[in-house]
This record gives C-alpha cells, structure tokens and sequence, in this order.
C-alpha cells in the first residue's frame, strides 16, 4: 500500500562527512589561536619579566655603585668661617643699604668682642636659600662688616644652606641644586667656598624663573678660583649632595638650631647670634651690628662666674 507522504530520511553520509570536516576544520583553527595567543601571552610575560628584571638590576646597581653622599668639613650641616682669604671678594663688598655708622662719618661701628678678656669669638649661624632675596640683601648689606668681624677674630660665621625655596624656579629646583653645589666647594674647595658662596648670594637669579644650570654652577666655581676643579665640576653636574641639602634642610625645620635650645628654621633666611634669632632689617648694617653687639655684650656677662665674697669673721670669742 502506497503512501503520499514524505518518510524522514537521514542525511546523506557525503553531507554528514562535510559539516564533520568543516568542524574540525574550524576546531583546528580555534585550537591554533588557542595556542598562538598562549604563545603570545607567555612571549609578552617573558619579556615584561624581563624588564623588571633589568629595572631592578639598574636600580640596585645604581644604588650600590652612587650611594647618598655627604660633604665633608660642614659640621651641624654648616660651613665655618673663621679667616677671610686676602683678596676675597666679600672682603671689599659694597653696602647697597642704610650708611652704617663708619660711612656717615660718625665713630667706627665697635666690635662685637663687648670686653677685654674674652677669649671666644661670638658664634653667627647664618641660614640661607640661595633664591631667597632677603638672603641676597643681607650679604649685600653685611659682608663687609661681617668679613672684618671675623678677621679680628671677633666672630666666626658658620653659613647653612638650605632649600625652602626648590619649587619656585620653573621645576629645575635652583635651591637645592645651588645647595649642594655650595656643599661640593665646601668639601673639595673651602678655601674658596666663602667667595662662592657670596657671589651665589650677590647674582641671584629672580623667583619662579629657572637660574643658571649645573655647567654654570660649576663654571661659578671655576671663576672664583676653586681648586681641585675636575672633583668640583663633576660633583656639581652629577648633584652629588641633592639628598644631603633635602636632608639638611628636613634637620634645620625640626630644630633645635645649632647653638640655641629651641630655635627652630621658620625661614628662608634666618640669623642666629649667640643663640637668639636676629629680627632686625635684613639690609640695615647697622641695627645687625647694634644687634651683634648687644648680644654678645650679654654672653659674656651672663658666662662670667662671679668672684666668692669672703664671709666676715666675727671679732669676738664666743662664749663657752
């Protein structure tokens, strides 16, 4: 018996083959990019590793042959002054400021030394920020006299610089860079650093522009006669002292202040006499040595010990 309808007849075996061969086909290509993109990842990984690797390898490398450097001859993180070098610069500065006694024809300006019979000069610490403009103006105003102070041995100067001022010269970080500069004359020259560091003060480049490069912190050097100039070049380019001048700096904010019980630096030029803070005009030669001498009129009276008075004995004899 006969029917209309259509029976389900498989696929033909040449169609299963084909959809089975394409599969495969299609398999085999996805298990290629399966491995290619493993390969791929792992290349990439091999390389990144790599990488770190021979970051690490710079970084501990660096370390190990450019460790933190410390200038030499600057204790308290302070350079002394106690003789001036015939010829300074410093030595014949002229005063910008207020005439000073001596110029306006009155009687000289005395010497800090207050009486006869001190033995020790008066300590004057001095900090400065080489962009800092009321630095500029108290070396301008007072170097001359400071520079006579210390040749009669009246007083030492010890200069501290410091860096307050890093983020206000167009991101080259002038401050700290003039900072160790002054601390690579110090260590490889200190017979000139005085003279460095009094031009550094008296040609300062202005607040917010860039100031001179490491070459032309070096030439500076070079200029006022620096000895040893290869070790002062090199040590001014590479930026030798840059984390010892940070580090200065962090110790100078914490305080105390050399010489003084709780002095601390709240400023980008700050001077100590004797312990005290001077709060004077920075560009006044006169009111700074009113000051000096006041101050180190006190250090000597309070230091001196006073003579014991003999206790009377009494003329009668006691009776027994």
């Amino acid at each position: 018996m006969s029917s209309d309808e259509t029976p389900n007849i498989p696929a033909a075996r040449p169609t299963r083959e084909a959809v089975r061969e394409k599969a495969q086909k299609v398999h085999a290509r996805q298990s290629r990019a399966r491995i290619m993109r493993r390969i791929i990842i792992g290349v990439v990984s091999l390389v990144v590793l790599a990488g770190i690797g021979v970051g690490v390898a710079l970084a501990v490398g660096s370390s190990i042959t450019k460790p933190a450097l410390n200038p030499t001859g600057m204790q308290d993180d302070g350079v002394t002054v106690r003789e001036i070098t015939a010829g300074s610069a410093a030595e014949g500065a002229p005063s910008t400021a207020s005439p000073s006694p001596t110029d306006a024809g009155a009687s000289a300006t005395p010497s800090p030394t207050p009486t006869e019979g001190a033995t020790e000069p008066t300590e004057i610490h001095i900090y400065i920020d080489y962009l800092s403009a009321s630095a500029g103006e108290f070396e301008r105003a007072n170097a001359r006299q400071l520079a006579g102070w210390i040749a009669e041995g009246a007083v030492t100067v010890t200069y501290h610089p410091v860096a307050l001022l890093t983020a206000n010269s167009s991101g080259t970080k002038y401050s700290l860079r003039a900072a160790s500069a002054a601390a690579c004359v110090a260590t490889h020259s200190p017979g000139q650093f005085y003279d460095y560091n009094h031009e550094l003060l008296t040609d300062q480049p202005e607040l917010d522009t860039e100031g001179p490069t490491d070459v032309e912190l070096a030439d500076l050097a070079v200029a006022v006669g620096a000895e040893k100039v290869n070790k002062v070049r090199s040590c001014i380019e590479n930026q030798d002292f840059v984390a010892w001048a940070k580090n200065a700096t962090a110790r100078a904010l914490e305080g105390p202040l050399p010489g003084s019980k709780d002095l601390k630096l709240n400023n980008e030029t700050l001077v100590v006499v004797a312990g005290q803070a001077y709060v004077g005009a920075m560009d006044d030669p006169a009111e700074f040595s009113q000051f000096v001498l006041t101050t180190a009129s006190h250090e000597y009276n309070s230091s001196k010990t006073p003579t014991p008075t003999p206790t009377p004995t009494p003329s009668g004899t006691p009776a027994t």
